[in-house]
């Protein structure tokens, strides 16, 4: 009988050629390659709109850190947050600048870097496969995506919530102690970085539950625990007195409190859409649901499952409390959980086998665009600015009809200016004074407060009054947003008047076309004071 020889190239069953060659790639070529590769992409992704405009929040921080080092916390001793970020971005402006491409980039390297650790983090909790998954949901994630293009210490928030998830789960289910250092350390970082750093230590602390029910050591889990809760706190004392004036005064009440919906901002404005959610929840009930079973209670596996949910869950829970008090509910706040949560999803979809490739496959298809989860007009100030910069001069007066709004004018504006907004005028436009602001605000009569800073106008000196446009009702419901509404018609219709009685006339409008803007839009109006 004669054997016919296979044809090289081909497999056992003849039909595909052979890729035995990829046995012989090194684990750390193949998975350098796929880093890379999500690195690169996401690089494409957090860069679209890295030149964008700034929005007030952005102008505010820019301003602070424009500040001396030495000068940076006693500002925020007005503002209402910990000193970490502001600090490091006063170093990164010294050596790129202030412009909003090179402090955007701040946040691109944190985002970037979120990639990286994403993936560190899936491969040491779950396994080579989790971890490569982790790098692309890092890598596409719509909320990541958005924040790595903003000013503000959301992307630096959301990195040490990734080295602190993973550190509390090596140092108490792994016990692995020298993790119990760098969740210490990170947890202080959290706090020194944003004031949701104290509800991820409500929700850290819950998590230890689901660990101490499988606790072999509890006794010595415990004592560890302490320890990294305790050094946390012992660091942050030096900034505690600086909070607490902070929580007793500066707490404006911009926001409404939250009802029922945090599912639904989870999904869309954390993990990108109602698609990707779907999908990834698919892959996660698959691939988890053996987790959940009486057999599998007691294993690590599961332990690091229910810590991983009760995190987030009870961080959430937490600030949604604090929130019906004060609130400060909203989602770029829920940087301390989304590792926790794109962690979930890498874990299901490493378990759920094609499923989960396929769930995987499907949320970046879905995030693709970003567009569909990045804002790339966010203000028209920079237009109000490039419109009116060549009509100012020296000592003209720029008043703010929204007072956090200033910083904003300050930045897009040249030098020279005076300042002032609907509370009074203001000595350094590079920060809101958050100081019992709608106490201020209600307190400062219109008249009595604009007609000094009218009086103070030499004739032919300009005033430029830069106004939200507040048509949106929706958006100016809370009791600070309600009130900066009225004001700003008040202060309108005021100066109308100036104008009407000879005492002012119209110089200029801006701007002359609108684009459209993230929240709200600004309109200005120049006078000239009549001689």
């Amino acid at each position: 009988m004669t054997t016919v020889a296979r044809p090289r190239g081909l497999s056992r069953l003849g039909e595909r050629p052979e890729l035995r060659w990829l046995e012989n790639v090194p684990v750390w070529a193949s998975t350098s390659l796929v880093l890379v590769a999500a690195l690169a992409v996401s690089a494409y992704l957090r860069t679209r709109f890295i030149g964008g405009q700034f929005w007030m929040d952005e102008a505010i921080t820019t301003g602070i850190a424009s500040h001396s080092v030495s000068a940076i916390p006693g500002i925020l001793r007005h503002d209402g947050n910990p000193p970490l970020y502001y600090v490091l971005l006063h170093g990164w402006i010294r050596l790129f600048g202030t412009s909003e491409s090179a402090t955007h980039s701040l946040s691109l390297l944190f985002g970037l870097l979120s990639v990286a650790v994403g993936m560190w983090a899936g491969w040491t909790l779950f396994g080579r496969r989790a971890g490569l998954m982790a790098a692309v949901l890092f890598a596409f994630n719509g909320w990541l995506t958005n924040y790595a293009q903003e000013t503000r210490m959301y992307e630096l928030m959301a990195l040490l919530g990734i080295v602190a998830t993973v550190s509390f789960v090596h140092a108490f289910v792994n016990r692995r102690r020298v993790y119990v250092i760098a969740f210490s350390a990170c947890l202080t970082l959290m706090l020194y970085t944003h004031t949701w750093g104290l509800f991820f230590v409500v929700g850290s602390l819950a998590a230890l539950v689901p660990v101490y029910r499988v606790a072999d050591d509890r006794r010595l889990l415990l004592r560890d625990a302490l320890l990294a809760f305790v050094a946390a706190g012992i660091l942050y004392l030096p900034w505690l007195p600086t909070f607490l004036y902070q929580a007793a005064h500066t707490a404006a009440p911009w926001s409404t409190k939250p009802g029922l919906g945090t599912p639904i901002l989870i999904s869309r404005q954390v993990l990108g859409g109602d698609r990707v959610t779907v999908v990834l929840l698919a892959a996660c009930v698959v691939g988890l649901s053996p987790l959940f079973t009486r057999r599998m209670r007691r294993t690590k596996e599961a332990a690091v499952l229910w810590a991983l949910i009760t995190l987030p869950i009870v961080t959430l829970a937490a600030a949604w409390l604090s929130s019906q008090v004060n609130p400060a509910y909203v989602p770029r706040y829920f940087a301390p959980v989304v590792a926790s949560i794109l962690l979930i999803a890498a874990f299901g979809c490493a378990r759920a086998g094609v499923i989960g490739l396929g769930g995987l496959a499907l949320s970046v298809v879905f995030l693709l665009n970003p567009g569909s989860v990045t804002t790339g007009y966010k203000s028209d100030v920079r237009d109000v600015g490039g419109e009116m910069s060549p009509l100012l001069h020296p000592g003209d007066l720029v008043i703010s009809g929204q007072p956090e709004q200033t910083s904003l004018a300050w930045y897009y504006l040249p030098d020279g200016l005076r300042y002032g907004n609907t509370i009074g005028p203001v000595s350094d436009p590079r920060y809101m004074n958050w100081v019992d602001a709608e106490k201020r605000l209600k307190d400062a009569d219109p008249q009595t407060t604009l007609s000094p800073l009218v009086a103070s106008l030499r004739p032919g000196q300009q005033l430029l009054y830069v106004r939200p446009l507040t048509e949106g009702v929706k958006n100016w419901q809370a009791p600070w947003t309600e009130l900066v509404r009225r004001r700003s018609a008040q202060w309108g219709a005021i100066l109308q008047a100036d104008v009407n009685g000879g005492i002012l006339k119209v110089v200029g409008l801006a701007p002359n076309y609108y684009r459209g803007a993230l929240d709200i839009a600004d309109s200005a109006v120049l006078y000239k004071k009549n001689g």
